[in-house]
């Protein structure tokens, strides 16, 4: 075997070597932005609930004022007093269930691209097992070749 052939071999491998690491790094950097993607999904969920305890605490601080402001005004808190209170009471239950049903749209979104950088991890290692496929190969048929021009 000659200078040329071992130059030809040593580059190959050199070539393959460089092409597993960038494959397996391309696919942890994949897998970390996975791990990013589900981290934002359970801050949506603490963002949900830190808004929820917002919310509950103004709409008590509305209550409140709306049955100090029926009192002092002489009126009783029955009929339409009530009526309102009851009101407020199921569209506040509605805005909550809006909130929930929006964090849920937005954590589906995050485990989907969490999901998508994994599927594209896995697509960028297995290109770069094609890619050393491709070098043995072609490094193989050239030093078959330099063996054959011998």
């Amino acid at each position: 075997m000659g200078f040329a052939q071992l130059a030809v071999g040593a580059i190959g491998a050199v070539q393959v070597a460089q092409q597993g690491a960038i494959g397996k790094y391309n696919q942890a950097v994949a897998n970390r932005n996975a791990l990013v993607k589900e981290q934002e999904a359970q801050i949506l969920d603490d963002k949900l609930n830190l808004e929820l305890a917002q919310f509950d605490k103004s709409f008590r601080k509305l209550q409140g004022t709306q049955v100090v402001n029926t009192l002092k005004s002489g009126a009783t808190f029955s009929g339409t007093a009530r009526n309102i209170a009851l009101s407020n009471l199921y569209e506040a239950e509605v805005e909550k269930d809006i909130a929930r049903y929006n964090t849920e749209i937005g954590k589906s979104r995050k485990f989907e691209e969490a999901n998508f950088a994994r599927i594209s991890g896995q697509v960028a290692r297995q290109q770069a097992r094609l890619a050393q496929l491709g070098t043995l190969a072609s490094t193989g048929t050239s030093l078959l070749t330099m063996d054959q021009y011998r």
